[in-house]
């Protein structure tokens, strides 16, 4: 089994991974196949399911796939020639792709929620359709949005491509159990495995410049939440906070009575930073999902501005460390809130944080292990409810205590010497069993929960 870190961490668009980026990348993917294709087309049309119909709206569904027609990929997102894109295409009711001729689109009445039963294979589908002149469908496709930008077609679904085919890795390992087994018959840390799986895709001056990459558009992202305020998109009227918690914490430096505590207003702070981000359409990072963006970097940045001794140079371990979790995660269980409630987001972001920061603090492997177990089990359960579908409440806060649950997870695991009770891949099992016996309506449909016992305006 191999994920890339790459997989894992997404340059991309808020504010949803599977909501926002992932129907962009079907999209796409439904052009690709249109190019090759030997028919001659004349309009478009889509239908939205499951979650992605309920909360659709507010994650910018619609929008997203409407882009994603007209050619926009998430990576290379420009904000001011997407929003005159779709002013054009709500006006002509047509729309051009790169590579395709022009052809009728109508959002409105082309691109359909169906807030009927979900399809079968995810509870976030699509299907995409292209028609010939006189509007009959000539080619179809259905896609599953399976949480962190993944994107698969029922076909795919069906076979079980779940994971990037290739050459094979040194280090093939599907479960804690085999990484562990293989950490100790190579004497290789969990990072080193996972670079040498990398290297099998990338070069090495390739790899290093792409993960440096990831965490410069973290770390940017950090800071452009700090330093902006005003109130967020989506008729909730919820007002930016980080940057009022940064400016009153950058004053209380140096003040002898401030409390021990207040080091989890920074690890929230930078979270929160993130997610407000995420929750404006900013760019962000998948980690492993957009909703979970914040957990990630906010540890890695508590890291290197409050623990003595930190280095930059521990970033890229930091971070492979956190993906080869995230994938156990993933290829075991899920990473998609539609699937699995928030246990599977930020539950998995703070066991892949508590990975990466145990390592970089020299943890062994073992220990490793015990923090990223620590800080899922202690998530599981969680669900998915956002207020209006919108990633804002509870979303923000909850990566914010996500952070500091991973730094505390870490923590105990580096006090102790790797032996516990409950193994990761136990409680990974356990979060998969617990997202299949959950109500739907904890799972980011926003029809339990606080989604409907907060008013909504």
């Amino acid at each position: 089994m191999f994920l890339s870190v790459f997989d894992m961490f997404k340059i991309g668009i808020g504010p949803s991974s599977s909501h926002t980026m992932g129907p962009m990348v079907a999209a796409n993917r439904f052009l690709e196949e249109m190019r090759t294709s030997p028919f001659e087309f004349g309009g478009l049309k889509g239908s939205l399911h499951g979650s992605l119909a309920f909360t659709g709206v507010g994650h910018a569904t619609d929008r997203a796939t409407i882009l994603g027609l007209a050619g926009f990929q998430a990576d290379t997102y420009d904000v001011e020639k997407a929003g005159a894109a779709l002013a054009a295409i709500n006006e002509t009711g047509t729309i051009t792709p790169p590579g395709l001729p022009t052809l009728k689109f109508y959002p409105k009445d082309d691109l359909i929620f169906d807030y009927g039963p979900a399809l079968a294979g995810h509870a976030n589908g699509m299907i995409l359709m292209a028609t010939d002149a006189q509007g009959d469908v000539i080619l179809q496709r259905t896609y599953y949005s399976i949480g962190g930008g993944f994107v698969l077609t029922a076909e795919e679904l069906a076979e079980g491509k779940a994971t990037e085919e290739g050459a094979p890795v040194p280090y093939p390992f599907k479960s804690a159990a085999e990484m562990l087994d293989m950490a100790t018959r190579s004497g290789k840390t969990i990072a080193e495995m996972k670079r040498a799986n990398e290297h099998t895709r990338k070069s090495h001056a390739d790899f290093d410049r792409d993960v440096q990459r990831v965490w410069r558009v973290m770390d940017d992202c950090i800071e452009r939440g700090l330093h902006n305020d005003g109130i967020l998109p989506g008729g909730l009227n919820v007002k930016r906070r980080a940057k009022g918690i940064y400016d009153a914490l950058k004053a209380e430096r140096g003040m002898n009575l401030t409390a021990p505590h207040t080091i989890n207003d920074w690890m929230s702070v930078y979270a929160m930073a993130v997610n407000e981000e995420n929750a404006a359409g900013g760019q962000v990072v998948t980690a492993p999902t957009n909703g979970a963006a914040g957990v990630v970097p906010a540890v890695i940045k508590y890291y290197l501005d409050h623990v003595p001794g930190a280095s930059q140079s521990r970033i890229t371990d930091f971070l492979l460390t956190a993906a080869a979790i995230g994938g156990l995660v993933k290829f075991n269980a899920s990473i998609s809130g539609a699937e699995a409630g928030c246990q599977a987001e930020v539950g998995s972001a703070s066991a892949m944080a508590a990975a990466g920061l145990c390592a970089v603090m020299g943890g062994t492997p073992e220990q490793v292990e015990n923090a990223a177990e620590i800080a899922l089990e202690h998530h599981l359960g969680m669900t998915c409810d956002p207020v209006r579908g919108l990633v804002q409440v509870p979303c923000i806060e909850r990566n914010g205590l996500g952070a500091i649950k991973a730094v505390s997870a870490a923590s105990l695991a580096l006090r102790g010497d790797g032996t516990h009770l409950v193994p990761l891949d136990a409680c990974i099992e356990t979060m998969r069993q617990t997202g299949s016996d959950m109500s739907e309506k904890y799972k980011e449909t926003s029809l339990g929960g606080l989604a409907v016992n907060v008013p909504n305006c």
